[in-house]
């Protein structure tokens, strides 16, 4: 789908939009507190819109609706996770780490154990779990604009790259405070309008909605693979490849039976019009299988995976530093809970309309399931179906399709500027005032940085599903820093040496995992699936294990607690108004 002016055109008037509201906010950015907390002067509204701004990334906007075309019920349970992890959140971690007065989450580590070197492992940790995060919010930029406007994928990485720098440098906190309110909103009105458009052409023609089981295509289509590929087929009638099949050259044959087939690169399939789409191997290819649960989302011992899934997304959102900072922005606790309890409600809202999305995709766009590459299902489904789909080419609104088209485009592309911008943030502030020496310039150099590392990282991970990849920075984040919130404000025995081995154990373990699968370095045939399965889902191990480290190792060393833990316990507990608090300033 190229040369669609109107899309370019949101495209690049949402890019103008971003830019000109974060230079508004630099006019209020001085002091290193601006950059960092926003001077602590956000309140809840205006602190929950920008949350759920910068949280709404790619894997929500692109990927939820991705995951649940493809793999049915069970692919749920990340939107019901990425949502009620603010619950916890709310519950256990806002409103005591607001009232430390930290300003980073490394700062809260030495404020709670006192130790200057944990502070450094914290540091380490918040910054490979920002760059993590950083790399699918890049590939989902690439992804846009090869899909919008066929566009080098390299592109979209460099220009949103370069358009968060442009923003964390130029006002920081304070200044992206008001871009990723904007966004939620965009974000929201750019997925919401397309899912009812959607609902209001289709939900009176059954015959439509229930489709054909498994999915077809609806018109001769031909979908031409770029990476290699392992295709259940289910029937192959009108299914014709070129290219080569199970490693044998094949010249427009029909292929001959159900069952799977390796693709290689660079292979075209035609589907004839009514013709069943096979799905990449393990993903349901009949209706009734995508929408029963208890599958998992393709491979081995699926119950594992969706455990793993709610560990991941339940526990990590309390470890995700580009999270946990805005809660230092908020004037006091009470601010904080209030702040979180709203971003539910907006989150709530908006995860509504992917999963309706991704219930249209299945019908509509299903020629992604061949590939996997379903991630592009949001973008491509206002054309296909309100455009140019059976019974609505001739409906009044098919010409409001490339409007719907660039609200779309347009929204994806905030998705991928405002969670980059929070993620920036965070990195920046992490070296800032851990690695240099805290100032406002150092601030702008790290943030300099930061930004360009993800950009070739994101050109050499392989094409794992964005919500999948998120997945894994969310096992990261909750086998490291969510532990070292949980324990440090509810457990008085944790020592410093005890939380320093849970990061490194739980960083290491976790890290290696999402870095195996994100390059794809694990073959699911091996040993029954285990290995493969646990690389790709290892919350429901590396969690467990990073807080049973922090534990044991505690009480072998229970003698090096802070003395003081009584004092530091009543400056998080205590209401702001019993004055029991200090706020702890950071260097100008």
């Amino acid at each position: 789908m190229t040369g669609a002016p109107l899309t370019a055109a949101a495209l690049l008037a949402a890019a103008m939009a971003t830019v000109g509201i974060g230079v508004y906010g630099t006019r209020l950015s001085r002091t290193t507190s601006d950059f960092l907390v926003a001077s602590r002067s956000i309140g809840p509204h205006w602190n929950a819109a920008a949350i759920s701004g910068e949280y709404l990334s790619a894997a929500s906007f692109l990927g939820v609706a991705g995951l649940i075309a493809k793999y049915g019920a069970d692919a749920l349970w990340y939107p019901v996770g990425f949502t009620a992890g603010y619950l916890g959140l709310l519950l256990f971690v806002a409103a005591p780490l607001r009232r430390s007065g930290a300003y980073t989450v490394p700062d809260f580590a030495e404020f709670r154990l006192g130790s200057a070197r944990l502070r450094k492992v914290a540091m380490l940790v918040v910054v490979v779990i920002c760059v993590f995060y950083l790399v699918p919010q890049y590939q989902g930029a690439g992804l846009a604009l090869k899909t919008l406007l066929g566009l080098p994928v390299w592109l979209g990485p460099v220009a949103v790259g370069a358009i968060v720098i442009v923003n964390v440098v130029g006002g920081g906190m304070r200044s992206i405070t008001f871009v990723q309110a904007f966004q939620y909103w965009l974000k929201l009105t750019a997925i919401a309008v397309p899912a009812l458009a959607l609902l209001a052409l289709f939900i009176g023609d059954s015959a439509t909605l229930s489709g054909p089981m498994p999915p077809a295509v609806q018109q001769q289509t031909t979908v031409t693979v770029e990476t290699d590929v392992v295709v259940q087929v289910a029937e192959p009638a009108g299914v014709t490849v070129t290219g080569d099949v199970d490693g044998a050259r094949v010249d427009g044959a029909q292929l001959p039976t159900a069952g799977r087939y390796t693709l290689s690169r660079g292979t075209t399939l035609t589907l004839a019009a009514g013709a069943a789409t096979p799905v990449v191997a393990g993903a349901p290819s009949s209706g009734d299988d995508w929408l029963s649960s208890g599958r998992g989302l393709g491979g081995s011992h699926p119950l594992y995976q969706v455990i793993s899934i709610i560990v991941a997304t339940f526990l990590g959102t309390m470890g995700l530093p580009h999270v946990l900072v805005r809660f230092y922005t908020n004037p006091d606790g009470t601010a904080a809970r209030r702040t979180a309890l709203a971003v539910i409600a907006l989150l709530s809202l908006f995860y509504l309309f992917p999963v309706l999305l991704g219930v249209f995709a299945r019908q509509f766009v299903p020629q992604l399931l061949i590939t996997g590459t379903a991630d592009a299902a949001v973008l491509l489904l206002p054309s296909v179906a309100i455009g140019g789909g059976v019974g609505a080419a001739s409906s009044p609104v098919a010409s409001l399709a490339p409007v719907l088209a660039a609200l779309v485009a347009a929204g994806a592309i905030a998705a991928f500027l405002a969670t980059s911008s929070g993620l920036l943030v965070s990195i920046a502030g992490a070296l800032s005032t851990d690695v240099l020496r805290g100032r406002v310039r150092d601030f702008r150099v790290a943030a300099a940085v930061g930004g360009m590392v993800p950009i070739p990282l994101a050109l050499l991970a392989s094409s794992l599903e964005l919500s999948r990849s998120v997945g894994l920075v969310f096992a990261v984040a909750a086998s490291t820093l969510c532990p070292l919130l949980v324990l440090g404000i509810w457990w008085r025995g944790l020592t410093s040496v005890g939380a320093a081995c849970g990061l490194v154990v739980g960083g290491v373990v976790s890290g290696a995992a999402t870095t195996l699968a994100v390059v794809g370095g694990v073959d699911d045939r091996l040993l029954g699936g285990w290995p493969a399965v646990v690389v790709g889902y290892p919350a429901a191990v590396t969690v467990p294990l990073a807080f049973l480290t922090m534990v044991a190792v505690s009480l072998l060393t229970a003698g090096s607690r802070p003395p003081d833990v009584a004092r530091i316990f009543a400056r998080m507990h205590v209401p702001e108004r019993l004055g029991m608090g200090v706020e702890r300033l950071p260097r100008e």
